[in-house]
């Protein structure tokens, strides 16, 4: 009999977030509230991100619960020879674009055949860079929201791309080399409506290219300009931190843009849940990180990690280890597999005869507990979003070394705006790493800092709390969206 179950009357929202994992987790929680809320929920990965969670943590993290399902769509992108890393971003960006409709198309069919004994579905969540997803939602009359897992500031830095080269700021001249080193990043980008005191270094760094045709820059602008035809937009901040940002965006033409941020903290169920176990971490998390922190000073550990994405020479590897080591303080080092371009993530032997005792490497860990012990007083960090709202949920300062894409935007902010940060020039150097870390750990400075990040801290859990603006947010968006009209 199919939809004709209990189930039948539900909503059902399939979720469908872009296959790295700084975009998996934002949209897990959105899937959680979603199925806190009674909706039965479709949460769509790729084949190559599905194998990768069953290997590292086994089928029962695919399994699902009552109303919360996983289905796979393929990615388009040819076998690899590595099947455990980080895809090659812009490879993946073009084959998401270009292959993932048809697929997807046949996935809502099969969610929709009264055989499947589903709820028919009525929502598509989607990120905004899945953006072809909107055509299928729209072919079947669904109501159809965006997840925008980056900050705000960063939504306005890739639109205000048009900015740049309509004021021929962009693409470089000359050789790409040479405007990297003669200052010409360094340029104030005035009148920027919606970011503060930008410099042209200080947008997402896609547009640093000399190519007129740069792939990706034409992506990310198609991409956030077709949000317009969005019902809503999710975004994972919230009003204290980012809500001047939000306006801009609106008045950009969007349709409303619901903050429901921190995420981790509006989805987080006192006590537990089954919902609450599911865990989509492309790596396996070593727990002793954890039991490594227990019982040491309040403040006193570093924690160290660039992120799912980020690649350095194994030259820059070294002079984080021995600027770590100079620093005197402990740390705990999370150095993946793939870190190193190239090549093995192999450290100094007398690095790890020296720091023996107050440093622990890992590969992954369970950052938001990490960051939310006593224990950690700074974390090294490349400032992607998860990470930089992890670390005002935790109220830990930050030392930040950004990459690419929105990285060098949200540096900016915790450095320029928030007060919570401090820069690491891109030429990493030993000594720039051990000064660093000790003016955040007993500095002035550092202490301002400490100081700053406990306020957006409180900031943050307000707003996830009951009647905070995060809460009220979600409750608008399911009761004025989300949920069907009949």
């Amino acid at each position: 009999m199919g939809s004709m179950g209990p189930a039948a009357g539900k909503p059902h929202a399939v979720c469908l977030p872009y296959p790295a994992q700084g975009h998996i987790t934002p949209m897990l929680n959105v899937a959680k509230l979603l199925h806190a809320r009674g909706f039965h929920v479709t949460f769509v990965n790729t084949e190559y991100n599905h194998a990768r969670l069953v290997r590292s943590r086994g089928l029962a993290a695919v399994a699902g619960l009552p109303g919360f399902r996983f289905a796979t769509i393929p990615d388009g992108l040819p076998p690899s020879d590595d099947d455990d890393v980080t895809q090659d971003i812009p490879a993946l960006c073009k084959s998401t674009t270009e292959t993932c409709l048809g697929p997807f198309r046949s996935l809502l069919a099969r969610l929709n055949d009264p055989a499947a004994g589903h709820p028919l579905v009525t929502c598509v969540v989607s990120d905004v860079v899945m953006g072809f997803s909107m055509e299928a939602a729209n072919e079947l009359g669904l109501t159809y929201v965006q997840l925008w897992t980056a900050s705000a500031i960063s939504y306005l830095g890739y639109r205000h791309y048009r900015l740049l080269i309509g004021r021929g700021i962009v693409p470089l001249k000359g050789t790409y080399a040479e405007q990297l080193t003669n200052g010409y990043l360094d340029m104030p980008v005035e009148d920027v409506p919606g970011l503060r005191s930008m410099r042209l270094r200080d947008f997402p760094s896609f547009i640093r290219t000399t190519d007129p045709d740069e792939y990706i820059v034409h992506y990310v602008l198609r991409e956030t300009e077709r949000t317009a035809g969005a019902s809503a937009v999710i975004l994972n901040s919230f009003a204290d931190l980012e809500g001047e940002s939000v306006e801009a965006m609106e008045a950009l033409g969007l349709p409303k843009v619901y903050t429901l941020g921190p995420l981790p903290l509006l989805a987080r169920e006192e006590p537990p849940t089954p919902r609450s176990a599911i865990n989509l971490s492309l790596w396996k998390e070593q727990e002793e990180c954890l039991q490594w922190l227990e019982g040491r000073e309040p403040g006193s550990v570093v924690y160290v990690n660039f992120g799912s994405i980020t690649v350095m020479t194994s030259a820059q590897m070294v002079e984080f280890a021995w600027g770590l080591a100079q620093s005197g303080k402990q740390f705990m080092w999370i150095v993946r597999r793939d870190l190193v371009r190239g090549d093995a993530a192999v450290l100094p032997e007398e690095f790890l005869a020296e720091t023996a005792g107050r440093g622990l490497m890992a590969s992954w860990c369970p950052q938001p507990e990490v960051l939310d012990h006593p224990a950690v007083g700074a974390f090294l960090t490349h400032s992607g979003w998860n990470s930089a709202l992890e670390s005002l949920c935790g109220g830990v300062p930050v030392i930040s070394w950004p990459f690419f894409a929105d990285q060098q935007t949200n540096c900016r902010y915790q450095c320029n705006e928030w007060g919570v940060g401090m820069e690491i020039d891109s030429n990493v150097r030993r000594d720039a790493v051990a000064g660093l870390i000790t003016e955040i750990m007993e500095g002035e400075k550092g202490k301002g800092m400490r100081k700053r990040a406990a306020q957006w801290k409180d900031s943050a859990v307000k707003a996830a709390m009951p009647g905070g603006s995060s809460h009220r947010n979600f409750d608008g968006l399911v009761r004025d969206v989300l949920l069907p009209k009949n």
